[in-house]
């Protein structure tokens, strides 16, 4: 039970009613999340524009990699609920559940490239506490595997996104 009252969808602006209405018509329901993101249009909207445009939408980094920096993050910040919502995502977007378990087990777990790897262990070190230490060269060397300024910049973006969603789901008690 979350340790604050969350908005129903009946006492929701209309605003949000209308943003909410299909994925409660698709769903038969709203998780928490959108429940307590209800609370204040502002964040709501913010939140919504973040997910739009970093997890729907089309970007320079593929569904695979967005929903393992997903995973990974949501796991290393002890967020049931968002591992849980995305392992439900993933699978929708055609991940085995064998690749699901692999990316839940940790990168060195994952069949994918050195470079996927590098790329996934790098954002882990994004969301800890010690970001700051992350030097020059480290970016630099995921160039010199590939990836380009505009996917490292995106997959920080999500991990950011990660850290930000979790920390709200976590502090408010939420899937427990």
């Amino acid at each position: 039970m979350a340790h604050i009252e969350l908005v129903e969808f009946e006492d929701m602006t209309p605003k949000i009613q209308e943003k909410a209405r299909p994925i409660l018509e698709k769903t038969g329901k709203l998780g928490e999340i959108f429940k307590l993101l209800a609370i204040d249009e502002k964040i709501y909207f913010a939140t919504d524009a973040m997910v739009q445009k970093y997890l729907l939408d089309e970007t320079t980094l593929s569904y695979d990699i967005k929903e393992a920096i997903a995973l990974l993050i949501s796991q290393e910040n002890g967020c049931k609920m968002c591992v849980d919502v995305h392992k439900s995502i993933a699978k929708m977007l055609g991940l085995s559940d064998a690749k699901i378990e692999q990316i839940l087990q940790g990168v060195d777990a994952m069949d994918v490239d050195a470079k996927e790897k590098a790329l996934l262990n790098f954002c882990i070190k994004a969301a800890s506490k010690e970001n700051y230490k992350i030097l020059k060269e480290e970016i630099d060397a995921l160039k010199e595997m590939g990836w380009s300024e505009k996917q490292i910049l995106e997959a920080v973006a999500i991990t950011g996104y990660f850290n930000y969603i979790n920390t709200l789901s976590n502090v408010f008690g939420l899937g427990v």
